[in-house]
């Protein structure tokens, strides 16, 4: 598996969170899924409600600081594998890293045209 540094890392955690949202909407809205889709997977993952999203969206946060501060990180979020980047998520040491990836992986799944129930993982 490819190592990352730790300085690497640090750059994707300083990146504004601002910067990183218009992104992942973009990937979903260019394969026909939503902007609010997005959200739903960004509040069922981290525990923000739609109104905490908008508010720290306005704000200067880090994209770090966004998952170290998710006020309720669902426990389902442990079932999801697979690759993202090339890298298995499961096989993602550093923990800020893994909920990232967790969240891109997500994104990813929506823009492939998986269902919402799958994607948030609902039996």
């Amino acid at each position: 598996m490819k190592q990352t540094g730790q300085s690497t890392f640090e750059k994707v955690y300083q990146m504004p969170l601002g910067k990183v949202y218009p992104l992942l909407v973009n990937k979903a809205t260019r394969k026909g899924r939503t902007r609010e889709e997005v959200d739903e997977i960004i509040c069922w993952l981290t525990g923000y409600s739609p109104l905490q999203l908008a508010e720290l969206l306005s704000q200067p946060t880090t994209y770090g600081d966004f998952f170290r501060n998710a006020p309720a990180p669902n426990p389902a979020r442990k079932l999801i594998t697979g690759s993202i980047c090339g890298i298995r998520v499961e096989e993602i040491q550093e923990p800020l890293m893994l909920e990232i990836r967790y969240l891109d992986k997500l994104v990813d799944e929506l823009a492939k045209g998986k269902p919402m129930e799958k994607i948030l993982r609902n039996s």
